[in-house]
């Protein structure tokens, strides 16, 4: 469980440190740089959830004896734990990025909408139709849930590629020793 924890915290914290660099360097701050901060925040997510996740299922396995298998579902079911953990603390970050730190970001991201919009040559009447319903949508909270549920997905996406080249099988040798005394 400490394993699960502190890679799902590293992992929550490595993201909350990308959104803040984004917002300090003024990416989050109107819609024509929102494109850029999205694609660089995507990149670094998948950066810092492979290598959390890669770091922290080995770190699982080297706990595991050698004379016992640490299979495909074990390497799964430990990068999922450390998703669980790091999208439940970003879910707390995300919020409090929403509410506290940038509260102008629902604003930017409802303008990048309408901009994006209107280039498709939607008409103004269902662009404020859509911004009106997207307004109802995009509160610090429901942004947050939503952050937990895309996290959840990516990492255990991440988690199932991963597995497969993380998994160990019991060592022949470890088998045919006799039980380590503790």
């Amino acid at each position: 469980m400490k394993t699960y924890l502190t890679y799902g915290f590293a992992m929550a914290l490595g993201g909350a440190l990308v959104s803040l660099a984004l917002f300090l360097l003024g990416l989050h701050d109107s819609p024509s740089k929102l494109d850029t901060a999205q694609w660089i925040q995507m990149g670094c997510g998948f950066a810092v959830g492979i290598t959390c996740i890669v770091l922290g299922t080995k770190a699982r396995r080297a706990e595991v004896p050698p004379h016992e298998n640490f299979g495909y579902g074990s390497a799964v079911a430990c990068g999922v734990m450390i998703t669980l953990f790091a999208a439940l603390i970003g879910l707390v970050t995300n919020y409090i990025y929403t509410a506290v730190i940038n509260p102008n970001f629902v604003e930017v991201l409802l303008q990048s909408q309408a901009e994006k919009l209107e280039a498709n040559g939607v008409p103004a009447d269902r662009i404020e139709q859509i911004q009106k319903m997207s307004a109802t949508m995009m509160k610090p909270a429901v942004l947050a849930v939503f952050g937990f549920i895309s996290g959840m997905f990516s990492g255990t996406v991440i988690s199932l590629i991963t597995a497969a080249y993380l998994k160990r099988s019991a060592t022949e040798d470890a088998l045919d020793a006799p039980p380590a005394l503790t």
